[in-house]
């Protein structure tokens, strides 16, 4: 076994891994469906080529993500797997030569299949019993789902009771398919968004997905959602013995089922089927990624079975990313947070899959120049789903005489031209992506600092949302730094005369802000955004430290270089050079110094959670693996992390105790190995007992 293959693919899992996060349980993608595609194929190929790398929490071998701790889990009766996918004509037809070669078929025996657009939606199961809606469930990670029954009630599409008598209905029946937005539900839901200061949403899938995880039904049915059923779980009986016949059934029962759907009889018509709707794609009301084949007769779909996680009788053909050319007419510089300056090209408007593209991501100056792009080329751009085009290439024949080079920016484009500097790596070398140093003074970063400043996880303001802090902070010029948000009190009577505001909407907003005077440390270390600082960093520096006096001390001391200071920090837990390079830049900066202890005065940060030091997981570090019942991953986490242990992702010879769940993976087999005391779930709640 190659030591390169078994590296690679350990770090595709990881970031396979951390793309499924943020696909299916926070509706928030990074990366293109093309792209995603690409590390699943480059992991399955490393895999196939090295079958003892192959282990069965890689992702090749799962569904999905894990299901939100929010909502309470659903078992799947039987399991909600995924397709396996084809990128191309040769694909589908050699998917069709392993079916007939798998069951058998003479040349001239008749194969079958139904073709349905493949809706970029969220996955759902609905459980009927007698003709009554019980359940409806998530995909989740294929055998568990979210319950999210009062949610899909509000669906006019999912019917509470299915249409036909007792003969007609089984028992036990559950109907699969997706839930959706069209295109119009989606823009006017982000418009609504928009004016009420609230989360845009990057694509309709997305807003999808947000909108059924909502605590609040009430939100889910002001939402416009819609569902295509297509499949099936548990029956008690089959209604018809072919993947049509089951899907004319489901629309007599009263479901929706796609109108384009179609039966085929050869790769021909399968491959014709795709690119019809590849043409039509941009016309129609909702999003779709490519189509799904499926072996029409129900009694070759039990034969034919699964490999791996995908039916064999079953494949979506994909999409290839949408291309076009258009005109680069300026390149604009776009300040985040953090101050990270990423260029955008401004591009003469152009349609690529039914949408209008004026804008494209450059993504970092070495990115510029190595494409040469400069303003007035000619470039191919991309779109795949919704993310934010890209640029590809430059056509070459057609630059213009005379066009000069791009100058990426020295200095930042606010108005206080503040230096614009390269990140380094943790190796000290120079890495892609430029900041401004200005922080909070910068105007660009002082916006989105403010954001963070009062968000969720940091002070959790409700009512301060970009339109409102856009408002305070520009318009009115009243937040120029975090303490001045405690301070908005003394402009109510003006406040209350402004358009959209209002006596009671000004009250409920005060309100929030009074209401969060009190903050714990590690909300407030996290709420003052620093680079690198995320909550589990801030929770391990506030635990170190204990109240803001004896970190805001130790940052200042850090930096002025005290070494003996930054020595302390470095000996805390989670605590690398990174994170103290980063506390170091952020109190340098004397203005940053300034907005943070004005701070003080206006909130009080109450001292750090102390853990135990005399339980039994006091300097313990616990690795917990599998799925538990009497509490959550999350809630079995703190629990430790309040008694003194070190929660750890990842099981070693330093590594205390392991707490298995059920379906419990490799962690349980490299406990083994290592000789590490395994516990099972209610011996890790024994022991706990009474701390």
């Amino acid at each position: 076994m190659s030591k390169d293959a078994a590296a690679r693919a350990a770090e595709l899992r990881k970031q396979i891994a951390h793309h499924n996060q943020r696909y299916y349980e926070q509706d928030a993608p990074e990366i293109t469906d093309a792209d995603y595609d690409a590390l699943m194929r480059e992991l399955r190929d490393i895999e196939a080529a090295h079958p003892d790398l192959v282990t069965p929490d890689s992702p090749t071998q799962r569904v999905g993500a894990t299901p939100s701790a929010k909502f309470e889990k659903v078992r799947h009766s039987v399991p909600m797997l995924s397709l396996g996918n084809a990128f191309s004509e040769e694909d589908v037809v050699d998917f069709v030569e392993r079916i007939r070669k798998f069951l058998r078929l003479p040349v001239d025996e008749p194969l079958v299949f139904t073709a349905e657009p493949k809706i970029d939606g969220l996955s759902m199961s609905l459980r009927y019993e007698n003709g009554l809606l019980v359940t409806g469930a998530t995909r989740g990670d294929g055998s568990e789902g979210e319950d999210v029954t009062a949610n899909v009630r509000t669906l006019e599409d999912i019917p509470d009771r299915l249409k036909g008598g007792a003969r007609s209905v089984p028992e036990v029946t559950e109907v699969r398919g997706e839930v959706y937005m069209t295109k119009p539900a989606f823009r006017a839901l982000n418009e609504r968004q928009a004016h009420t200061g609230g989360t845009l949403y990057a694509n309709p899938r997305n807003s999808a997905a947000g909108s059924l995880r909502q605590l609040d039904s009430s939100i889910t049915a002001s939402r416009a959602l819609r569902f295509f059923a297509y499949a099936w779980g548990s029956m008690s009986r089959m209604p018809a013995d072919t993947q049509s016949g089951m899907l004319e059934w489901m629309k007599a029962r009263g479901f929706t089922t796609n109108p384009l759907t179609k039966v085929c009889r050869s790769v021909e018509e399968l491959v014709a089927f795709h690119r019809d709707i590849g043409l039509s794609r941009a016309s129609l009301d909702y999003d779709i990624d490519g189509v799904v084949y499926k072996v029409d007769r129900l009694d070759w779909q039990e034969r034919l079975g699964f490999v791996s996680r995908n039916p064999r009788w079953a494949i979506a053909h994909k999409f290839p990313a949408e291309k076009a050319t258009t005109v680069v007419r300026d390149i604009d510089i776009q300040v985040g947070r953090t101050g990270t300056l990423t260029p955008v090209a401004k591009l003469e408007p152009v349609t690529v899959g039914g949408v209008v593209v004026q804008n494209a991501t450059l993504h970092n100056e070495d990115y510029i120049h190595e494409l040469d792009v400069r303003i007035g080329d000619t470039v191919t751009i991309q779109r795949a789903g919704d993310v934010i085009p890209q640029v590809l290439g430059v056509v070459q024949e057609k630059r213009p005489k005379g066009v000069a080079p791009y100058s990426f920016p020295k200095k930042c484009p606010c108005y206080l031209k503040t230096e614009v500097v390269r990140e380094t790596t943790a190796t000290g070398e120079e890495g892609a992506r430029a900041r401004c140093t200005g922080e909070f003074a910068c105007p660009f970063q002082k916006t989105e600092h403010l954001r963070h400043f009062v968000s969720r996880l940091a002070f959790d303001i409700e009512g301060l949302g970009e339109k409102q802090i856009h408002f305070f902070v520009n318009e009115k010029q009243w937040v120029q730094e975090p303490a001045q948000i405690f301070q908005l009190k003394a402009h109510k009577a003006e406040l209350e005369e402004e358009e959209g505001f209002g006596e009671v909407s000004v009250r409920k907003l005060l309100d929030a802000i009074e209401a969060r005077r009190t903050i714990s440390l590690e909300r407030f270390i996290y709420a003052l955004g620093m680079r690198q600082i995320g909550e589990t960093t801030a929770r391990a520096l506030a635990r170190g430290y204990g109240n803001w006096q004896a970190f805001h001390d130790a940052a200042l001391k850090v930096a002025a270089d005290d070494a003996e200071a930054r020595q302390d920090m470095d000996a805390l837990d989670q605590i690398g050079d990174t994170v103290i390079d980063s506390i170091a830049a952020y109190f340098k900066a004397a203005r940053n110094v300034r907005i943070v202890e004005n701070l003080p005065k206006q909130v009080k940060i109450l001292a750090a959670e102390q853990p135990a030091k005399n339980s039994p997981l006091a300097g313990k570090t616990v690795v917990f693996t599998g799925t538990l019942v009497q509490m959550t991953r999350d809630e079995a986490k703190a629990l430790a992390e309040r008694l003194g242990a070190k929660v750890s992702g990842s099981v070693s010879k330093k590594t205390d105790y392991v707490v298995a769940g059920a379906e419990a993976g490799s962690k349980l087999k490299k406990a083994a190995e290592l000789g590490v005391t395994v516990l099972e779930e209610q011996q890790f709640l024994d022991l706990v007992k009474g701390q």
